[in-house]
Order: C-alpha cells, then sequence, then structure tokens
C-alpha cells in the first residue's frame, strides 16, 4: 500500500463498485490494507460492495444499460451532480480515481481545491477491438476524454509494467507499478479440499469429463468467441469436455452472436455467480482458459494459479508478467489454443 494513504482522509472515486468488475475489486482489496488512522470514502454511481472500514456513496446512473453508457461518456454535462461530489469531498486530503468519467471530479478537486490528485491507471480496452462502429467510437471518445483529464494528477500508478508503457507511449505521462493483490484467504490450495462443494459444482452443471471455466465480463474484446470457436475443436477430442462462461452480459448484440457459435451443450453461460462462490468453481474446474485480446492485468490467472490451476491464455499485454503456472498461445491462434488444451489436460 503506498504512502499517500497514510494520515490522510481519501475520497476513492470509481464508476461503479461492482463485485463483477476487476477494477472494484482491486479497491476493495486496497481498502482492507489501509491504515485505520486514515479515513475513506468510495463515492460510485452505482454498485453491491459494502466494506468494513470506509464509507461507500452510490450517487445514481441510469437503470438502461445503453443510456448508462452515454450518460457515463458525457458526464461533465451534469454540472448538478458533479457540483454535488465536489462539495463531498471538500475536507478530503486526497482523492483517488479510478477510470474515466471518475477523473473529471480528480482533475476538478485538485484545480478548485488544491486536493492531491491519485490515478490509478487499469487501462482501456483497444478500441479496435470492437467491431460495431457505435463501440469504436465510443471506444475512442472514452480513451480521449479519460487521457485528458488525468494530464494534471500529482500521483499515477499502473497495475502492471504493461500498462505502464502504454500510458507512456499515448499520452508521455510517467507512471509507478503497483500490481493487484488478490485475496489469499479466498484464493489458495485449501479451497479444494471442500469436496462438497466441488461435487455440487459437478452435479448442477452435470460434468462428467473435464472441467473448463473462463470468468470475467462478456464483451467482445474479451475474445470469447475465439475461447467458444477454439472448445469446438477440443470437444471433437474429448466429447465431455464442459465449458462453463462465468460473468456478466454488457452488450447484447455480442451475446446473441455468440450463441450462434454453440454447437453442442457443453458450453454453458452461468450469468453472475456470488462471489463468495467463485474460489470453489476455481478449484472444481481442470483448467482456467481465457481468449482475451486485451487486459490491464488478468486477475482471474492470479486467482486461478492461487488455487493451483493451469491456465490457457494468449500472450496478450500483462499475461507474461503475472502467469506463474500454464501456457501461452500466440494472440488469434485458435487452433493452437485448442491444442494447449488438450495437452495440459492431457498431462
Amino acid at each position: 500500500m503506498q504512502n499517500s494513504f497514510f494520515f490522510m482522509r481519501t475520497a476513492i472515486i470509481t464508476p461503479t463498485f461492482s463485485k463483477f468488475s476487476g477494477i472494484d475489486r482491486f479497491i476493495e482489496q486496497k481498502v482492507k490494507k489501509l491504515p485505520k488512522k486514515g479515513e475513506v470514502t468510495i463515492i460510485a454511481f452505482k454498485g453491491d460492495i459494502e466494506i468494513k472500514g470506509a464509507d461507500v456513496i452510490y450517487v445514481g446512473a441510469p437503470s438502461n444499460s445503453l443510456l448508462e453508457r452515454l450518460y457515463r461518456l458525457f458526464f461533465f454535462l451534469d454540472i448538478i451532480k458533479i457540483i454535488k461530489i465536489l462539495n463531498k469531498i471538500k475536507n478530503y486530503d486526497a482523492v483517488e480515481c479510478h477510470i474515466y468519467p471518475a477523473t473529471i471530479i480528480g482533475c476538478l478537486a485538485k484545480m478548485l481545491y488544491k486536493k492531491k490528485y491519485i490515478y490509478y491507471n487499469e487501462g482501456i480496452a483497444d478500441p479496435q477491438l470492437f467491431s460495431n462502429v457505435f463501440e469504436r467510437c465510443y471506444m475512442r471518445l472514452f480513451t480521449f476524454f479519460n487521457n485528458l483529464t488525468i494530464r494534471n494528477a500529482d500521483e499515477i500508478y499502473s497495475i502492471s509494467k504493461f500498462l505502464s508503457n502504454e500510458l507512456r507511449r499515448q499520452t508521455g505521462l510517467m507512471s509507478k507499478l503497483e500490481y493487484v493483490e488478490i485475496d489469499k484467504k479466498r484464493f489458495n490450495k485449501e479451497v479444494s479440499r471442500n469436496t462438497g462443494k466441488i461435487k455440487q459444482i459437478k452435479n448442477k452443471y452435470h460434468v462428467k469429463g473435464p472441467l473448463l471455466i473462463y470468468i470475467g465480463r462478456i464483451s467482445p474484446h474479451k475474445g470469447i468467441h475465439l475461447l467458444i470457436e477454439a472448445f469446438n475443436i477440443v470437444a471433437k477430442s474429448m466429447p465431455n469436455a464442459k465449458l462453463l462462461i462465468i460473468g456478466k452480459h454488457t452488450f447484447g448484440n455480442y451475446t446473441k452472436s455468440l450463441k450462434k457459435l454453440i454447437k453442442s451443450r457443453s458450453i454453458v453461460f452461468t450469468g453472475f455467480i456470488p462471489d463468495e462462490e467463485i474460489p470453489y468453481y476455481y478449484a472444481a474446474c481442470d483448467l482456467y482458459v481465457t481468449a482475451s485480446l486485451w487486459e490491464g492485468f488478468d486477475i482471474p490467472i492470479k486467482e486461478a494459479n492461487a488455487i493451483g490451476k493451469n491456465v490457457v491464455a494468449f500472450n496478450i499485454g500483462p499475461h507474461e508478467e503475472i502467469i506463474e503456472k500454464g501456457i501461452l498461445v500466440k494472440k488469434g491462434d485458435i487452433k493452437g489454443f485448442a491444442h494447449a488444451i488438450i495437452k495440459v489436460l492431457g498431462d
């Protein structure tokens, strides 16, 4: 934990504070380790995390997913809400911001109140990874606004060397490195001893052979379409294998296109799984797989490795930095990805 929090009242601003978000789980772990001498308030549009040692304030956002995305992009137009948030943090010493539009608050707090502005760089996916023209334009604007509102930050921390290099390339800004820490009380090899939980999961999804899982958002840059295509190849050699895709659907049209790729009942979209159950899903699987095309860190890889599970993933971004046990495959190589899965399961 960085010294900037010691003896300081800190406001942490993040768009969401939800269990399904990697960024928000990173924030949760950080806050749990903060010294009690500090005082922390977390401000987000919406979320579902409650945490001891910090006040959490949700300021609201549109419930419709499309309207919510547009609201976030053009949040700078909601002057009333911006003023309300700024008034809440007037008496704080520092403002820590995680991704746009939270960075608007940090930028203004520095300009208007001379508050210490700390930015955490968790990265923004490459717009080119989105097939829809609207989504690509959205991501380009999002990246532009994010980079514009971090230029006056006092301190910048990147969660991987990859992101630090990307930030410097895009903006010229330097950052310090702070890797994401996982909760080792929840993610460790002891979890695999709970055979009752593991059996319950396998019975629920009628698992008769090797079990593969993916955990994360169902989004184009996560490469779920490539994962499904690779698994279709695996299923020809291992017909009893099963793939569980665990996570929240954030792009409706993308989800529809994924369902068209599925050729058997061996691929299951589980939807959201309660956070307390996630360690047992890792324990139940024979292999953790992700065909993600872009990551700023990739917390599930660390969690899977901590429980003793192998990983098959594309060799992208920070994966070389963080993977401890598994195989990295050339980005986009579906056949190579499938063969790596078969090899690991065979071994």
